[in-house]
């Protein structure tokens, strides 16, 4: 599998395929048994978990992880904490440079909450809102960070079809206004057809099947995935 800068490509396939699994390994929450992950020519499969984010990769995930009882701003400054300073005595005694490091945390975390229609919420506590608002701010806490490639798990669950659209459309300003790469997990084909330009189809850890979402409907291999031999 493989993906280029700026192209926003699906991950799909039946429930337990090993569509998030995958997502883990990218992510390093998961060690492979075998293969590798590059990533920039950057061999990642041995790196920890929280060395991702210094390499550009972000993620979110199906079921929201946020720090429910921090507000959505502070969530978005733990997003960029690869970003600030690392100095322990700095950031204890609140010098000059881990003040300025966090003006400049907040101000990047507004710019990305207006681009993302959330300033209203911004002192909001996270678990006080709707689920697809907290789904939102994951988004935006991944944003946050800057990353260039960005991994999106199930991003419309819970969505209506208005909102679907709505999601589309912002996933594509991503692309276009940041260049951020996305490789998206989802089960929502309207908009994974409407979205992607190459789509992988995974079934029981294996991929059976990658082209442009046109071939992938007429590919014999997925619909068996999908609905059975019988069918």
């Amino acid at each position: 599998m493989g993906i280029r800068k700026g192209e926003i490509v699906g991950l799909i396939g039946p429930n337990g395929a090993g569509k998030t699994t995958v997502f883990n390994c990218i992510s390093r929450f998961y060690q492979p048994n075998a293969g590798h992950i590059l990533f920039e020519g950057r061999e990642l499969t041995k790196e920890p978990a929280h060395k991702i984010i210094h390499y550009g990769i972000a993620r979110t995930f199906q079921n929201v992880e946020l720090f429910k009882n921090l507000t959505v701003m502070d969530n978005l400054l733990i997003g960029q904490h690869h970003r600030m300073s690392e100095n322990f005595l700095v950031g204890l005694l609140a010098l000059p440079p881990k003040r300025k490091a966090e003006k400049r945390a907040r101000e990047e975390a507004r710019e990305v909450l207006r681009f993302l229609n959330l300033e209203q919420v911004s002192e909001s506590i996270a678990q006080s809102l709707p689920f697809g608002v907290q789904k939102m701010v994951e988004m935006a806490r991944a944003l946050v960070s800057q990353p260039k490639l960005l991994l999106l798990d199930e991003p419309a669950a819970g969505s209506n079809p208005h909102e679907t659209s709505k999601l589309a459309a912002l996933i594509k300003r991503i692309r276009d206004e940041f260049g951020t790469s996305v490789l998206l997990v989802e089960h929502d084909m309207s908009l994974v057809m409407e979205l992607c330009q190459r789509l992988y189809v995974m079934d029981f850890g294996k991929k059976i099947a990658e082209g442009e979402p046109t071939e992938i409907q007429r590919n014999p291999a997925v619909i068996e995935a999908y609905l059975g031999k019988d069918n």
